[in-house]
């Protein structure tokens, strides 16, 4: 019962009794031969992920394979190993450093748990809180640090408080640290200590032991997530049953074991997205929203136009008899004037990309056009965008106000596009002798067309992206959103200044 097992060297010695594996049967997915796939999941989280492997397999006939463990134990076993589908550690600290390194790629949170300090019912040693854990009478179980996340989160939390030293000193000599927070509560539970902390979701499963407050513990809530592993062979069905659990199916099994679990999205097999998305940026995000439907197995209606159009059809969905059904699940603007028009309808949006607005002119500039002021020369003929129905249009209108150009350049005015992609061909069809357009939209025209560029500090559009507040997919739209923000190259080829990255995601969520 005293015997202490070390924080460092003996870790391997465990590696083998702290994990376990579970098969949820089942062979083939719904996409036909697929593999088993193979979860790594901390023990503290058994309950809510052996019950949904269960139901997964018997919804969509995929076999979970599912190997219990201390989280930091599990995650050195796949530094070496390589291999895997899933990793769900009971801390979303183990995932910092994995994210865009050679382990991991998409994470989805599903719960928070905390910290508790549990004894036996009827607490016969009268513990009243942490400082009783330092008492020789009182025998302690926690977990390992180095193995679990819920001693390295309590570490962290008494350290913190000034109390982690005696404790410690306590734990080697009158009690003992186990591999998993499940062989703590089995050890409070079988009369072998005194006291354990453990997780007040694993607390709640076992009406049979009492949970104490802990002011110490209160800054220790962790996120339980889950990992899809860059070792996946199947990155799809991985992501399915990542989803599955972040779902509210997932949500209502783990609130029924104890966890307060995330406001998760609706579940489905292939879910469908809609995406509006201003016209400007087709040539940046065209690809990306390809390549990330295709891994997530999901159906993203993209609407290309312009924004004034699109604004104006959130606000016939929104106004009209269907109920708002039909409004788009996510949106990238042209600009956040479009964006801020409809603002109440969306959660906090975030700064994606800048787009320089310029003059288009025929090759050799013909007209010897070299500035804003040189559009009103009379008898030029230019054009421009349709301040209702897209963002050029209306940031033009603006950018020639705040010039003090409006009238003298719009008496040159003979055509207004209603989406920016309709401006630069009026310069190539020879239609007009220049136009105000974003430079992104005449890089598909280099051969015959020219750039002027406008010294304004009101000649730039920023695309700002967003999700709905009304989606039912706002955890999949954030996905989509960090693989935008992963599209740097994209972006810069189509002539973007990119900028995501440099703060929070989208609804205030981390940057990517």
């Amino acid at each position: 019962m005293r015997t202490r097992l070390a924080c460092g060297a003996r870790i391997a010695a465990f590696f083998g009794a702290a994990l376990s594996l579970v098969s949820c049967g089942g062979r083939d997915g719904p996409d036909g031969g697929t593999k088993p796939l193979l979860v790594f999941c901390a023990a503290g989280l058994k309950a809510p992920v052996e019950d949904l492997a269960q139901a997964f397999r018997k919804e969509h006939g995929v076999e979970v394979q599912i190997q219990y463990g201390g989280s930091g134990t599990l995650l050195a076993s796949l530094k070496v190993s390589r291999s895997g589908d899933l990793y769900l550690p009971a801390d979303a600290s183990y995932l910092d450093d994995t994210q865009g390194g050679p382990l991991v790629d998409e994470i989805l949170p599903l719960a928070h748990q905390t910290p508790v300090l549990a004894v036996r019912q009827g607490n016969p040693l009268k513990i009243a809180g942490v400082a009783d854990l330092a008492r020789p009478d009182v025998r302690v179980s926690l977990a390992n640090p180095e193995a679990a996340a819920i001693g390295r989160v309590v570490r962290e939390a008494l350290r913190a408080a000034g109390a982690w030293d005696a404790v410690e000193e306590n734990i080697r000599a009158h009690g003992v640290f186990k591999p998993t927070v499940n062989e703590s509560l089995n050890d409070l539970k079988l009369g072998a200590v005194d006291a354990a902390v453990v997780w007040d979701s694993l607390a709640r499963q076992h009406p049979e032991i009492e949970a104490l407050p802990a002011p110490e513990f209160a800054h220790g809530r962790a996120e339980v997530s889950a990992a899809v592993l860059k070792s996946s062979a199947q990155p799809t069905l991985a992501l399915r049953f990542a989803r599955y659990l972040n779902s509210r199916v997932g949500n209502a099994s783990f609130k029924r074991n104890g966890f307060e679990p995330v406001e998760g999205d609706a579940w489905a097999w292939e879910p469908e997205i809609t995406f509006f998305c201003g016209a400007v940026n087709r040539r940046a995000v065209d690809e990306i929203i390809n390549a990330f439907a295709a891994r997530e197995g999901v159906r993203i209606n993209t609407v290309y136009n312009g924004c004034g159009i699109l604004t104006g059809q959130m606000k016939a969905i929104r106004e009209g008899p269907s109920g708002g059904q039909g409004f788009p699940d996510i949106y990238l603007a042209c600009d956040r004037y479009y964006l801020d028009n409809v603002k109440d309808w969306f959660q906090d949006g975030v700064d994606v990309s800048r787009a320089a607005i310029v003059i288009a002119v025929q090759k050799g500039n013909p007209s010897g056009i070299r500035s804003l002021r040189d559009l009103a020369r009379p008898g030029l003929r230019v054009a421009v965008g349709q301040p209702e129905q897209c963002t050029i249009g209306a940031l033009t209108r603006t950018m020639l106000e705040k010039e003090g150009l409006y009238d003298a350049i719009m008496s040159n005015v003979v055509m207004q596009a209603a989406s920016s992609a309709m401006i630069v061909p009026t310069v190539t069809t020879r239609s007009v002798d220049a136009a105000i357009a974003y430079i992104t939209d005449t890089l598909a025209s280099t051969q015959s067309v020219e750039v002027v560029t406008i010294e304004s500090p009101f000649a730039v559009a920023v695309q700002p992206f967003a999700v709905a507040r009304s989606s039912d997919h706002k955890y999949l739209g954030q996905r989509l959103f960090r693989a935008i923000a992963a599209g740097r190259s994209s972006f810069e080829k189509a002539g973007f200044t990119f900028t995501a990255g440099a703060g929070g995601g989208p609804g205030g969520t981390p940057a990517p």
